[in-house]
């Protein structure tokens, strides 16, 4: 059987950046769900189109320079009521970068995403980065991860590991990107109506 990748993340990587977000401590049956890499022509807008369906709001980490390209697709996911975040101008990977090239990219994709929440790519973040983008960002990590951009693992797999983990306060990762939409329409239906089948709703990161 394919290992299973890093779905979850243990609690002792968690305690390494102090004041990030993973998840929410709460008793309502309320679900975060988020979306990496967009926006993606015709992508995106099949997910506000399917997110309608269930009134469901979300939370969209948008890459500065696909947002350059599609300003049109950022003004609806706002316009749907659906909040966005940094997620850098070219999806670098804070560990290999210098801090100060590190956050300029940052810095560029400010300029097309007017957020103060933001979701390091890969979540590659070192702990002295976390703290300097926290004088101006609310960083949001995750606590499931969908793995939708992986083709090598079945769907199916993937779906039940969703709807298996998430729960009230649970902060959902998936990609609006065209290297996960197969996987991602597949999926995103079926997590929608499991949970509102159970009486949760989803909403925006706060």
């Amino acid at each position: 059987m394919q290992p299973v990748p890093f779905w979850k993340v243990p609690d002792f990587i968690r305690k390494f950046y102090s004041g990030t977000v993973w998840d929410y401590r709460t008793e309502k049956k309320e679900i975060f769900l988020t979306f990496d890499d967009g926006p993606a022509e015709d992508i995106t807008f099949r997910v506000i189109e399917e997110l309608g369906k269930y009134d469901a709001k979300a939370t969209f980490f948008c890459i500065g320079r696909n947002v350059e390209r599609h300003p049109d697709i950022y003004s609806a996911l706002v316009e749907a009521g659906h909040a966005t975040g940094n997620h850098t101008y070219s999806h670098v990977k804070g560990w290999y970068m210098s801090n100060r090239n590190y956050y300029e990219d940052v810095k560029l994709a400010s300029h097309y995403i007017h957020s103060r929440l933001f979701r390091p790519p890969y979540g590659m973040l070192t702990p002295g980065q976390a703290r300097e983008l926290q004088k101006t960002y609310k960083i949001i990590m995750w606590s499931t991860l969908s793995v939708d951009y992986d083709a090598s693992i079945p769907a199916n797999r993937s779906l039940n590991h969703v709807i298996s983990n998430a729960g009230s306060g649970s902060v959902v990762v998936f990609h609006d990107s065209v290297k996960a939409s197969k996987k991602l329409l597949y999926m995103l239906p079926k997590v929608l109506d499991h949970f509102s089948g159970q009486g949760y709703t989803f909403e925006t990161i706060r």
